[in-house]
């Protein structure tokens, strides 16, 4: 988890191309974390981005 946004969307296009597959950029409380799309459960996290490495990222809000 990161409490810098700049930080966490680098880290989770990386994560993106790395796995080759869709990734959410999350908030949690005051901290973004993120997930693999299919791992990412409707808790209480609100989804910011997703990062797909075939088409880059767009904004989920």
């Amino acid at each position: 988890m990161s409490h810098n946004l700049e930080l966490a969307q680098k880290h989770a296009w990386n994560l993106a191309r790395t796995l080759m597959t869709p990734v959410i950029l999350f908030r949690s409380d005051s901290e973004y974390g993120v997930l693999p799309a299919d791992e990412l459960d409707d808790a209480d996290v609100v989804s910011l981005y997703e990062y797909d490495p075939h088409c880059g990222g767009r904004s989920v809000q």
